[in-house]
């Protein structure tokens, strides 16, 4: 078989990053990839075997030919075929012919869509994040004897490559059935099923919130990526020893997703209030950094803060988060100050410090602002960045109007 030029390789890496990009249900994810997979490891049937919450169950989300696992919904893991990967016994499973490999016919196994199928050559390896298989790639071939080492080590470079995404959506789906289980509790409890209504609604929000984010910060490492490769590809001939700098490299995006998704749901928020989810953010932040950086939050809202409606609040703490994160990775400063303010017509928080400015630092947080710009935009407020006193550090500003029929207030 003909084997695409290294260069030609990379580039179908780099499109199935672009085509995850924005998706938010596993079964569009994996079918919008399928064409690019292809072009790196022929199949006839391709599929992500996601592990349920416990990691007992699992269903799986398919291309290329519809089987009975994919209309599994709960399926014990005992009687996967592929249940030493899912159980982390094997690093990887390749079989020249599944419909007589034992592996994959011992008791109560259910096989049936191999040989409905003509499932033969199939391969599969784990996906994985910080060590835990959260789910399984498979490629499937009508041929036997189709896949070879070499296949295997390109489908654990597209693992990588899916296995932030799936792990996003896995934890958006769980954030969706919590939020829904609390709802309907406090529902009860309380005798309003409105309230269960809005706050799934409110979570649908922050769902595309979260694809908004993996949108913004995967094409900014995908963007380094690329550049690094057409180096490569300017060069001549790409190297093996290539494919590690690769995976180190997917290994940083899937710890920055990792952060995203952990950042969804703010407990302090929701527990607290707005000026304490912003402290508590700013006392963390500015102490992770193992810099002696002082930080002070004046808070002179006068309880304005505690009027605002929830998704209101979401984002403003996330414009809040990002200037921060901003000010202490990039910017240097010796100081952080956030200054939190109201009147009867509106409510502005000032994030400022004295660090080296925005025009030494832009490059590296040019999707960051986007983001805050987005977000204000979303909640009617208006955003301003620009230098600090005596043009030394930097000042981000956002102004949310009120009034005593905005929108932004709760009802009463």
């Amino acid at each position: 078989m003909l084997q695409p030029a290294p260069a030609a390789m990379f580039d179908h890496y780099l499109g199935i990053s672009r085509l995850l990009a924005g998706q938010l249900d596993f079964r569009s994810a994996i079918r919008s990839v399928a064409a690019e997979v292809a072009h790196i490891i022929p199949h006839d049937h391709l599929d992500v075997c996601v592990l349920l919450e416990g990691g007992n169950y699992h269903t799986a989300y398919e291309t290329g030919i519809e089987t009975a696992w994919g209309d599994l919904a709960g399926a014990p893991v005992v009687n996967s075929p592929i249940r030493s990967l899912l159980r982390g016994e094997v690093e990887f499973l390749l079989a020249d012919d599944a419909m007589t490999d034992p592996r994959f016919h011992f008791e109560g196994a259910f096989k049936r869509p191999i040989v409905e199928q003509s499932l033969r050559s199939r391969l599969h390896v784990p996906m994985k994040v910080q060590g835990t298989i959260i789910a399984a790639l498979s490629c499937s071939s009508h041929r036997a004897s189709v896949y070879t080492m070499e296949d295997i080590e390109r489908a654990r470079i597209i693992a990588d490559l899916l296995t932030p995404y799936f792990f996003a959506l896995q934890a958006a789906e769980q954030a969706q059935r919590s939020a829904i289980v609390e709802a309907e509790a406090r529902a009860r409890e309380e005798g309003l099923r409105q309230g269960a209504l809005k706050l799934t609604e409110a979570l649908e929000q922050e769902r595309q919130r979260i694809g908004m984010d993996l949108h913004d910060q995967t094409l900014a490492d995908l963007t380094r990526l690329a550049r690094r490769i057409d180096r490569l590809s300017r060069n001549g001939e790409v190297a093996s020893e290539a494919l590690e700098p690769l995976s180190r490299s997917l290994q940083h995006c899937m710890q920055d997703l990792r952060q995203i998704i952990e950042q969804a749901k703010p407990s302090v928020l929701q527990l607290f209030g707005l000026a304490q989810a912003i402290e508590h953010h700013l006392d963390r932040s500015t102490r992770d950094t193992g810099s002696a950086i002082e930080w002070g939050l004046v808070d002179e809202t006068h309880g304005a803060l505690e009027q605002l409606e929830p998704t209101v609040s979401v984002a403003l703490f996330r414009i809040a988060q990002e200037a921060i994160n901003n000010a202490v990775r990039h910017a240097a400063p010796l100081a952080v100050t956030v200054r939190l303010e109201a009147d009867d017509e509106r409510l502005s928080i000032e994030i400022s410090d004295d660090g080296t400015g925005l025009a030494k630092a832009r490059g590296r947080i040019g999707g960051g602002i986007d983001n805050m710009k987005t977000r204000a935009r979303l909640i009617s407020a208006r955003f301003a960045t620009g230098p600090g006193h005596n043009n030394r550090g930097t000042v981000v500003r956002v102004v949310l109007p009120l009034g005593p029929h905005d929108p932004a207030r709760e009802p009463n």
